[in-house]
């Protein structure tokens, strides 16, 4: 009888002391989920504004083209950088450690892209703050604002929160305040401004369809007034159906 409470003492000893270990494993685990939390980056979404159109209007191969040529730009501008985080369709999702080193890599491929008479305008939206890194993915309320920015952004635009925009003035290069804004299904308003990391599109030679931006060498326009258009295509798309695309102000 002495033995038999002996030894279920000792095993609950033991299954206390197995406890504390996996309190103590728990707590480790929950701070190092904290510390990831807590690590900041520059989240980055770049999109090509016209590629619905284009596939639709000219056909996915020539969506393809598109696609392939600015994934290839993405990767010789991200050269000695972290690679995409993913890519979603035509959108590239990028993180960087902090708003410079953003804006010192998108600052050359904006422009390249901006020169680049086979791609659409694209559109760029980034936040800085605390990101969850998982399994090679990026999450959190950080992810999602940047995401929202450049789905609000116009062809052409950069959009970015005041820690972007802080350091693109820190560069000299131009900042416009926007003021705040309401993005979708995030609470409260967002303080919004534009940065020129390349040239500013003119609204009135952005394609509504395609989102090309004039000068266009082949094509104008057949009616004499009305938007400028890279091509018969996109001005035949336009006319059968106007309300489908959004005349850029």
């Amino acid at each position: 009888m002495l033995t038999n409470s002996f030894t279920a003492c000792l095993r609950s000893e033991r299954e206390r002391e197995c406890d504390v270990a996996n309190l103590r494993a728990m707590e480790s685990d929950v701070r190092q989920r904290e510390d990831l939390a807590t690590a900041p980056a520059t989240v980055a979404f770049i999109d090509i504004a016209g590629f619905s159109a284009i596939a639709d209007v000219y056909g996915d191969a020539a969506a393809l083209d598109v696609l392939e040529v600015f994934e290839s730009m993405v990767r010789d501008a991200l050269s000695g950088y972290e690679p995409p985080i993913k890519w979603i369709g035509d959108e590239a999702m990028l993180s960087f450690p902090e708003p410079d080193t953003a804006i010192q890599v998108l600052g050359p491929l904006l422009q390249a892209c901006r020169k680049e008479p086979r791609l659409p305008l694209t559109r760029t939206g980034l936040n800085h703050g605390p990101v969850v890194r998982r399994a090679g993915d990026l999450f959190g309320s950080t992810v999602n604002i940047a995401s929202r920015i450049a789905a609000l952004a116009a062809p052409g635009q950069l959009l970015a929160t005041r820690p972007v925009a802080e350091a693109a003035v820190a560069r000299g290069i131009l900042v416009r305040d926007l003021g705040t804004v309401a993005l979708r299904s995030v609470a409260g308003e967002v303080p919004l401004y534009e940065i020129e990391l390349a040239p500013s599109a003119d609204p009135a030679w952005i394609d509504p369809v395609c989102k090309m931006h004039a000068p266009y060498s082949s094509y104008r326009r057949a009616a004499p007034e009305g938007p400028w258009f890279c091509s018969p295509q996109c001005e035949e798309a336009y006319r059968r159906s106007p309300q489908t695309y959004e005349v850029p102000r």
